[in-house]
Parts: C-alpha cells; structure tokens; sequence
C-alpha cells in the first residue's frame, strides 16, 4: 500500500471481515481520535499525539475504556505497519492502564439471578435473561441470534442454538428443555429462518440491540432489588461460575463460552475456589500468655 493511504484506506482494510460487534466499538475510537488530531494523516501520527488523546480522555472515561482505547489504537497502527501504510508504528510505546481483576465482584449467587430472572417483564425479557444465564451468551450474540440459528434435536425434547461469536467464530449450544420450550413460546407464527429471535419494540425487523439488552437486564436487576450495577455480561460470568461449582469440565465450560484460551476459562477457578490451602491451616487451641516472647 502506498505511504499516501488516508485513513479512509486503511480503516477500511482493517475492519475488513471484522464481526459487526468489533466495528461497533473500533470506529468510535477512530473516529475520536481522528477530531482530536484535527485530521492529519496518520502518517503524521506520533506517539506524543496518542497519549494526549488519551490523557484527554482519562479526564471523563475509567480506566477499563481506556484500556480499551489503548488495545483497538495498537491493533489499528499495528495493522497499517503491516501493510505498508506507515514506516513507524507509534502505538508501540504506548501503555495502557493497570486495570485490578474485579470478576470477583462481578459473580451474583444463583439466588440472585433467579430474581432477576424472576422480575423480568413476561416473555421476551425474560426468555432473554433466561438464556443469557443458561447457555452463557454475550449480549451481541443474543442481539444477531435469528430463528435459522435454533434447531430442535432429532428425537428429543431439547434444542439446540448456533451463536457468531469473537472472531467470527461460531459454536452451538444445547438448551435444556425447559429454556427450549421458553424459547419457542416467544416465537411468531409467521416468523422466518432469517428473523431475529430479540426484536425491538420499535419495528418487526429490527433486532434488539445489544446496549438494550444489556438495559433490559440491569432494570430487572434493579426491580429485584439489587443494588449492584449489573450489565448482561454478569449472566455468563454467573453461568461460568455456577457450571464450574456444579462440576462441569474446564474444557466443556470454555468451549459453551467460545474461549479459545482455557486460562481465560480458569480466571473462574480463583475468584470462586473450591479448595484453598486455608482448609490444612490450624488455629490450634487458644492460649493466653502473660509475657510476650522475642
């Protein structure tokens, strides 16, 4: 590619064959990126340039969007030093905040996710809430689920969903029946393979929106009485977990939730361990001494 490429070429290029979900988060962060540096070619992009922007959004964002501001500009510049549109990457050096592993904090008992489940409002609310929790979906997964992707198996009473998730890489889920029944009960008589399953209040065709699906989940949280901020994604960690505690393989949970790494699957196993070397500690018996001891 010449040196000459607009940022027009090369974002083009990069999004390219990218997941909707993915180009709905990048090009937000280009396009700010692009204000903030009034425009010029980002062959004239410096480090200096980057972490301005970033200090400039340090000012209003947490950490975690930073963060990943910070991942979507490394792989963009690292892309168009990959295809020739740049001769120096100054994304290089740039770093990105420490972020504290807070999963711990984000895990609800299987109590309260029945109450959410529980004051979802009838029918689509709560089929989706159910299904996010039972098959450990992402909100956009659920957002692009369409009734093409939902099978019955041959022979029995429970079904089967096929999800696009990260990468656009697909797997397939098995619903036990109860949530099978639930889900088709939503489903209109007149509906096609190519309709989505979640559709908005606002038109027949138009699905709902992952933002909204997210909503939909916190105001049912909130009418639980729940008083953390919960979002969508709080469902799979509770799905994870719970599957986890209940027995479930490392390698069966990974590959329900789409991980292609198992550590990523294993980040369960510490925050809700169910040894610890705590158990082989002793107290021994109390005893009161009169004088300290050095």
């Amino acid at each position: 590619m010449p040196k000459e490429a607009t940022w027009e070429d090369i974002v083009a290029l990069w999004l390219h064959n990218k997941p909707p979900s993915t180009v709905y988060i990048y090009k937000p962060v280009i396009a700010k990126l692009r204000q903030f540096a009034k425009n010029i070619p980002p062959q004239e992009i410096d480090l200096k340039i980057l972490q301005g922007y970033l200090d400039h959004c340090s000012r209003k964002q947490k950490p975690a969007t930073i963060k990943r501001k910070v991942c979507t500009i490394r792989s963009l510049f690292a892309y168009a030093k990959r295809i020739g549109a740049i001769e120096k990457n100054p994304a290089d050096a740039l770093e990105a905040p420490h972020i504290p592993d807070e999963l711990a904090n984000k895990i609800l008992v299987k109590k309260d996710i029945l109450r959410i489940i529980a004051a979802a409002n009838e029918g689509r609310d709560k089929v989706l809430v159910t299904l996010l929790y039972s098959a450990g979906i992402r909100a956009s997964e659920a957002s692009n689920l369409k009734w093409g992707d939902c099978r019955l198996r041959p022979g029995n009473k429970d079904g089967i969903i096929s999800v696009l998730g990260k990468g656009n890489k697909r797997r397939s889920i098995r619903l036990t029946p109860e949530v099978w029944r639930q889900l088709l009960a939503i489903r209109p008589e007149d509906s096609s393979r190519e309709d989505h399953v979640f559709l908005s209040e606002s038109g027949w065709k138009h699905p709902l929106g992952r933002t909204r699906v997210t909503d939909i989940v916190r105001e049912a949280a909130k009418k639980a009485g729940l008083e953390q901020h919960v979002s969508a994604h709080w469902m799979r960690h509770g799905h994870a977990t719970h599957a986890m505690e209940a027995g479930a393989p490392l390698a069966l949970i990974a590959s329900t939730l789409g991980h292609t790494e198992l550590s990523t699957t294993a980040r369960y196993l510490h925050v809700c361990p169910d040894k610890s070397s705590t158990s082989y500690v002793s107290l021994g018996p109390v005893t009161r001494e009169t004088k300290p001891r050095f």
